[in-house]
């Protein structure tokens, strides 16, 4: 047989060679011919028109949307998360034997690799697809793999602005302190200058986060058509303050709007310029009409009420309100309600109240939880994560300790409710805990590095290790639960978590060890259990 296989992981580095290189050894040593594409993050070289016309059957192991996957619409089709190609080749390689077998003869080839989508052959199955939530998850992880580059370097030089120049960094004045030093020209020679220029580099990547993710949502559903619409939407959810949560709205918006659109039956003289303006045009416009009046005005609203609803709280039980604003800190790690907590914590520093420092320093420790929580994480049980969630947890511990909420984005967005209620929990028991430690915090933002500022910092570096290790305790026990549901029960097979953990057991048999090392993939045992199971 001939066999052609596509492998993607949301990085495009290690996973996506390591399953084609497990998928060519599995195929040579049944007999068979197999190419491999793989779209990994240094590009890809396509499969040609020929190898595609002479194949039998697909493989595709991928942890994110197929480019192009058009181009195989001609043949029986096995798909699976990359580490399954990794940990279980042998019964991938059998999996397409009997698809290839069972598929009635072709009698069409495919289109060429710059062509129209291939027709399926009269009376052949189309092949399987993926599920709706696989899909979905698909679709998450394409736009969580382009925002993290930006969250980790956008939040690193925001943490090193505050290390080199303070928090007053980003004290608001009549402007922010970074925004005057730029304005009024770079002294090489003055560290705060260098902060400056630091948090204003990081703050402009951070700035692109909720469009890159919403326009990449966008790109994995509907293609490159559904990018404008995508960025605009995702803008637009910024501009109106429906932030993280709002860019992921207007990004499943953009994406099933351009992918409905596609359907449409146009005249062949205007079917060349859909793609690039008729798409775009009204996509765009649909999209950005949507996020004005519908998304955005609402979750502003919303917003207004809450922080008022906040205010009247102000004189209840400490204990509770920092519980409540803990809850909130966590909800969206940067959104509108996140925002809310925020806003309502800053304004009351202008006021002479102990009790608003002690609500400062409660908002401040409930949003360094999501971070941290995630990272410790992804230390204490390294096999329930990606390799991409990884390294996002090593970035995250610096993002944390700066008050950075949005490096726990990435994971909220790939396994959103086993992630969120796990570190709404730890960020309630955070801000409960300050405000029964009785903290209290002047500055608005910085994390550790105003800790010289705080009043009982001890208790407030306590309340944030005792959050941490709640939230990080929750999200491993929910996340170990869903690995061993049972297989028969309509739940995923075994080894393929909800939330991008894809692929194996405990104890390193998704294709790493618990050091983090490759497993060389077997050569021997064609049919693994878990290969056999894929």
């Amino acid at each position: 047989m001939k066999i052609v296989a596509v492998t993607a992981c949301p990085t495009g580095i290690a996973h996506t060679y390591m399953a084609a290189e497990a998928l060519e050894i599995a195929a040579e040593e049944a007999g068979h011919t197999l190419t491999v594409e793989t779209q990994g993050s240094a590009g890809s070289t396509p499969l040609t028109a020929e190898q595609l016309a002479e194949a039998d059957a697909a493989i595709f192991a991928a942890d994110v949307e197929v480019r192009d996957k058009e181009r195989f619409a001609h043949l029986p089709l096995v798909q699976v998360g990359v580490k399954k190609a990794i940990s279980g080749a042998p019964g991938l390689i059998a999996q397409a034997e009997q698809a290839a077998a069972e598929a009635p003869a072709r009698t069409a080839a495919p289109a060429t690799a710059g062509g129209g989508s291939p027709a399926t052959p009269a009376g052949a199955k189309a092949p399987a697809g993926p599920g709706a939530a696989s899909r979905v998850r698909a679709w998450l992880m394409t736009g969580v793999s382009f925002v993290i580059p930006f969250v980790a370097a956008g939040g690193l030089l925001i943490a090193l602005g505050f290390a080199l120049g303070g928090y007053q960094i980003n004290l608001p004045e009549d402007e922010p302190l970074y925004e005057t030093i730029l304005s009024g020209g770079f002294d090489a020679g003055s560290l705060t200058a260098w902060g400056a220029l630091a948090f204003g580099i990081g703050s402009a990547a951070f700035n692109f986060l909720v469009p890159v993710l919403s326009g990449y949502i966008a790109y994995a559903m509907a293609d490159r058509p559904a990018l404008v619409p995508g960025f605009v939407g995702g803008a637009i959810a910024v501009t109106t303050g429906a932030g993280f949560l709002g860019g992921l709205v207007s990004g499943f918006v953009a994406g099933g709007l351009v992918m409905w659109i596609k359907t449409w039956r146009v005249p062949r003289a205007l079917a060349g310029i859909m793609p690039v303006v008729v798409i775009p045009l009204i996509s765009t416009a649909v999209v950005g009409l949507l996020m004005y009046v519908v998304v955005g005005r609402p979750i502003a609203a919303a917003t207004d009420g809450l922080t008022n609803w906040l205010n009247g709280l102000s004189g209840t039980n400490a204990v509770l309100l920092g519980l409540l604003l803990g809850l909130m800190m966590c909800f969206d790690m940067g959104g509108p309600v996140n925002k809310a907590a925020y806003t309502f914590a800053v304004a009351g520093l202008t006021t002479a109240s102990p009790t608003a420092l002690t609500i400062m320093a409660a908002v401040m420790a409930a949003g360094m939880v999501p971070p941290l929580a995630m990272a410790l994480a992804t230390v204490v049980r390294r096999s329930l994560f990606t390799d991409v969630e990884r390294e996002n947890g090593r970035a995250a511990w610096l993002l944390g300790a700066s008050f950075i909420s949005e490096g726990a984005i990435p994971f909220a967005a790939a396994d959103p409710f086993r992630v969120i209620p796990a570190i709404m929990a730890g960020g309630a028991v955070t801000g409960a805990l300050s405000m029964a430690f009785g903290a209290t915090l002047r500055a608005p933002h910085g994390g550790v590095f105003v800790v010289p500022l705080m009043g009982n910092p001890l208790g407030f570096l306590a309340a944030v290790v005792i959050g941490t290790v709640v939230a990080t305790a929750l999200v491993v026990a929910l996340k170990s639960f869903a690995r061993r549901r049972p297989a028969g029960s309509g739940a995923e097979p075994a080894g393929d978590t909800a939330g991008g953990t894809d692929g194996g057991t405990d104890g390193g048999t998704d294709g790493e060890t618990d050091g983090g090392a490759p497993a060389e993939p077997s050569r021997a045992g064609a049919a693994t259990t878990a290969g056999a199971s894929a």
